[in-house]
């Protein structure tokens, strides 16, 4: 039997709902999961430990590092042939994102969690978490980053985004679809996630603001940034990657003092591109300075901004880091 290692962090599938409130609340640790789960422990030799009992929006940019910090060394010192991360699923992405860029190894790294909590009818959780460890133990697994399985799908983590409150297939890989799928017992994938990068940091940069563009919006949030001292500022424009003229004042402010800008879109899919040319558009913007941050969603792009910076100071570093495997 493979050797598999549960990192529990907590979220919605160690929840259960309080008497007294009647709200979710942390409830369960890793044995009280596993309990629940009935079968799992015959799939695999199973470890676990238990990482916390944090609500996704609890989770920090450095909670996600110490984490993925954490990956690595029971991998590499633990003997573990993968690992199954248990995450609440509203930064679920984010995290997985951060290990994605950072941890090194071959051997399986899966993320999952649920939509209800164990107090909820249909529980979700045993079945994610016995879809995770079939993912993570299956022959085919290895060299394909950081995955997350959910609702049966498997899915690059960085690819893969939380696109509804409540369904419980919320997340998708809106721009290529699903790694694979666990049918029956066994994980079985389409295809192999090729734009995989590495970021050699070992720590993070957590000072980085991310901006939504909305009609009419002027340049007062990108100036305060700026001044406050953030290291990075990521731009969710509109379309193609353009802004409204009222905010090209406060990008030229941020990169005067040499603060990275990196230009995403608020659309669910497609790239940011530079073929617009009037005032706020993408290729005013990349002549600028500006940085296209390809088809990563603004919470994404944030988090490799964050782990760009912890490596390099190098604006054409950064450039690169982003812009290499969409802009040859």
């Amino acid at each position: 039997m493979k050797k598999i290692i549960i990192i529990f962090t907590g979220g919605t599938i160690s929840m259960k709902k309080d008497e007294e409130s009647d709200a979710a609340v942390p409830a369960l640790g890793a044995e009280g999961i596993l309990k629940l789960s009935p079968g799992i422990e015959s799939l695999a030799d199973i470890s676990f430990f238990d990482f916390g009992m944090l609500p996704s929006p609890h989770i920090t940019p450095q909670k996600m590092m110490e984490l993925s910090k954490l990956i690595t060394e029971k991998v590499e010192t633990g003997g573990y042939d993968g690992v199954v991360v248990t995450h609440g699923t509203d930064s679920l992405e984010e995290t997985a994102y951060l290990v994605d860029l950072t941890y090194k190894g071959s051997k399986p790294v899966v993320f999952t969690g649920s939509m209800k909590s164990s107090s909820d009818f249909g529980w979700d959780g045993p079945s994610n978490l016995t879809d995770s460890v079939l993912t993570a133990i299956s022959e085919d697994g290895s060299d394909r980053g950081v995955m997350v399985v959910l609702d049966g799908e498997i899915h690059a983590a960085a690819q893969v985004t939380k696109t509804s409150t409540h369904s419980l297939s919320t997340f998708k890989s809106v721009d290529f679809g699903p790694l694979g799928f666990v049918e029956g017992g066994k994980a079985f994938f389409f295809y192999r996630y090729e734009r995989r990068q590495h970021i050699p940091a070992e720590k993070i940069e957590d000072d980085v603001a991310l901006i939504k563009c909305g009609c009419g919006m002027d340049d007062r949030l990108l100036r305060f940034c700026a001044d406050s001292g953030c290291r990075g500022i990521v731009i969710e424009g509109m379309g193609r990657g353009n802004i409204p003229p009222g905010m090209v004042p406060g990008v030229e402010h941020a990169l005067s003092r040499s603060i990275p800008v990196v230009l995403v879109s608020r659309c669910p899919t497609g790239k940011v591109l530079d073929d617009y040319g009037y005032k706020g558009a993408g290729r005013e913007l990349k002549d600028m300075g500006v940085i296209l941050g390809g088809n990563l969603p603004g919470q994404k792009a944030r988090i490799k901004l964050m782990a760009a910076l912890a490596y390099t100071s190098e604006t054409g570093m950064i450039k690169e880091i982003f812009e290499k495997d969409y802009y040859r």
